[in-house]
């Protein structure tokens, strides 16, 4: 293994050397024998390639399973550091039980620059996708406190708790997600299909086809004729939708219309204050400053009317303005939360006021998210059915006045 040395000679000067060793204690061995002064050795070729190798795979992880890799990341490697184990040794043993490979990759890097010298908080910073400027906060926080296995047990705690959220909102799109996917497929088959069977008999009817009929034959005669193009634009406007939804004008203006909505606006405004408050008290908890922990949850924050508000607190708090005075404006958070925080300021357990608030509105979240599937469920499923109710009786309705007028003309 190739580790590259930093060193001193006599006269003072930093030097760089490259040594071929099988551990970095013997590469820097090495360098002492010639009369230097060691003062750190790194992985060269490993570390290099290890950390090119977990930026491409890091980039492609989804969210969701960084959070969760993140979660039991930092659990294990608490109760690893708190029991005695080295930090390489615990980091060898997550990397050996990583199920997945661009996971195992990324916890490679980690590990072979701390076995170089790094601290764990400067080798987390090499892979930025997938640490966060939170989580290396804390880290860096525990190192200096010389408390990392606590540190990261409130980074598992964090992280388990967007876990957690992240799966509610999660769960509580899937089913109607599926709801209305295999209703749309239903919808297609029949107008593909079925209704193609009925057009033969409609064209023998003398009397006139309904006007509801007639839209719907118009549009299945367009799409089997013209399904080539049909699909595709489909498609197209499907896949440019969700790709504007992504773009920064995209998500600004989904924003924006989200926190207009009569009922929804609530909803948002307590999930985006439930999360500011949750990365503000955790950081604070861990001798996070201020300004520090406000620049950090910042980052961490992706609707844009609460990035410019921690903004706008970061300045007002240099400028010795108390943090609930400024996060009070705009009404953006829920006034309760503010409240607390105004009296945690006062008694000086600002950290433990924002974390109680937290724990209080994520509980009432996963309620609101548990209330909210269980109402829009069965409104899909009305909605849908009555969709598909109507076209069996636009196809339907043809016959049953062929039917009338015969029965109505016999003697």
């Amino acid at each position: 293994m190739m580790f590259e040395v930093r060193a001193f000679n006599a006269a003072g000067q930093e030097v760089r050397e490259r040594v071929e060793a099988v551990s970095a204690a013997e590469a820097q061995e090495v360098l002492r024998r010639r009369g230097m002064f060691v003062a750190g050795a790194a992985v060269c070729d490993a570390t290099e390639g290890a950390t090119r190798a977990a930026g491409r795979s890091s980039g492609k992880l989804p969210g969701g399973l960084i959070v969760k890799q993140l979660a039991v990341f930092s659990r294990e490697l608490s109760l690893l550091v708190a029991t005695g184990t080295p930090e390489v040794a615990g980091l060898a043993a997550l990397e050996r039980q990583a199920s997945d490979d661009r996971w195992r990759t990324v916890v490679r890097g980690v590990r072979e620059r701390v076995e170089g010298g790094e601290p764990l908080s400067d080798a987390m910073a090499a892979f930025p996708h997938v640490f966060t400027g939170v989580a290396r906060s804390l880290v860096a926080a525990g190192e200096a406190a010389g408390a990392r296995d606590g540190m990261l047990e409130r980074l598992a705690a964090l992280t388990r708790r967007q876990a957690r959220t992240r799966g509610a909102i999660t769960g509580a799109l899937v089913y109607p997600a599926l709801l209305i996917s295999v209703s749309v497929l239903v919808l297609m088959m029949l107008i593909m299909f079925v209704l193609p069977r009925f057009s033969g008999l409609f064209e023998t009817l003398d009397t006139g086809l309904p006007p509801t009929t007639q839209a719907l034959v118009w549009v299945s005669d367009t799409l089997r004729a013209w399904w080539f193009i049909a699909i595709p634009l489909m498609l197209g406007a499907v896949g440019g939708a969700i790709y504007w939804a992504r773009t920064p004008a995209g998500v600004r203006t989904i924003g924006d219309v989200a926190l207009r909505l009569p009922r929804f606006n609530a909803i948002l405004r307590s999930f985006q204050t439930a999360r500011i408050t949750r990365l503000l008290g955790t950081l604070l908890e861990g001798r996070v400053p201020m300004l520090e922990a406000l620049q950090l949850t910042r980052g961490s924050v992706s609707h844009h009317r609460y990035v410019a508000l921690l903004g706008d607190a970061e300045q007002a708090v240099s400028k010795g303005e108390p943090v609930s005075v400024a996060l009070a404006r705009n009404g953006l958070l829920v006034p309760s939360a503010v409240e607390a925080m105004r009296n945690g300021e006062q008694t000086g357990r600002l950290s433990t006021v924002l974390c109680s608030v937290a724990d209080y509105l994520d509980e009432e979240n996963e309620a609101v998210l548990k209330s909210l599937s269980s109402l829009i469920e069965p409104l899909i499923m009305l909605g849908l059915g009555a969709l598909v109710a109507f076209v069996a009786v636009s196809m339907f309705l043809p016959l049953f006045d062929l039917t009338a007028s015969a029965g109505g003309g016999a003697p």
